[in-house]
C-alpha cells in the first residue's frame, strides 16, 4: 500500500550521521548558564525602567539602585556592561513605570531564587518593595483605590 522511502538518510537523522548523539548535537549551555542569561535580561530590563524613572524624577535612591543593577548585569554577563539609556522616559507616567519595574523585579526574583543567587535575589526583592511603596504613594493610584 505504501511506497517505501528510497532516498538515503539525511545528515540530520541519527541513521545518516555517524556523529549523531554526540554532545555537538545538543545545546552548549548548561542550565546554570541559561539562568544567568535570563536573569541578566530581567535585571537589564529593570535597569532600563529604573533609568527612565531617574529621568522623570532624579533621586539618590534610584541612582544607587541603578548602579547596583548595572553591577549585577555586568557580573552575570561576564564583565560586559549593560547598554544604558540616556534621555527622557518613553512613558511619562510614573505609575506605569513603577508597575513595570515591580513586575520585572518579580521575574528577576524568581530566576535568582531558582539559581540560588542570593545577591540578585535580595536586590530584586528590595526593588519590588521600593516600587510597591512608590506605587502606594502615588496620588494617581491612591485616588483610584
Amino acid at each position: 500500500m505504501y511506497e517505501p522511502i528510497r532516498t538515503g538518510p539525511s545528515p540530520r537523522s541519527p541513521h545518516g550521521n555517524p556523529m549523531a548523539g554526540t554532545p555537538s548535537d545538543f545545546p552548549h549551555r548548561s542550565r546554570e548558564e541559561e539562568l544567568d542569561i535570563q536573569l541578566a535580561g530581567h535585571l537589564a530590563a529593570l535597569l532600563a525602567v529604573t533609568d527612565e524613572l531617574r529621568a522623570l524624577a532624579p533621586c539618590d535612591e534610584l541612582d544607587t539602585a541603578s548602579a547596583r543593577l548595572a553591577e549585577q548585569v555586568t557580573r552575570l554577563r561576564g564583565g560586559h556592561a549593560p547598554a544604558r539609556a540616556s534621555g527622557a522616559a518613553t512613558d511619562p507616567r510614573p505609575a506605569a513605570l513603577h508597575q513595570r519595574a515591580h513586575a520585572l523585579a518579580g521575574r528577576a526574583l524568581v530566576v535568582a531564587a531558582s539559581r540560588a543567587d542570593t545577591t540578585a535575589a535580595i536586590l530584586s526583592a528590595e526593588r519590588m518593595d521600593a516600587h510597591a511603596a512608590a506605587l502606594s504613594a502615588l496620588p494617581e493610584l491612591s485616588a483610584a483605590r
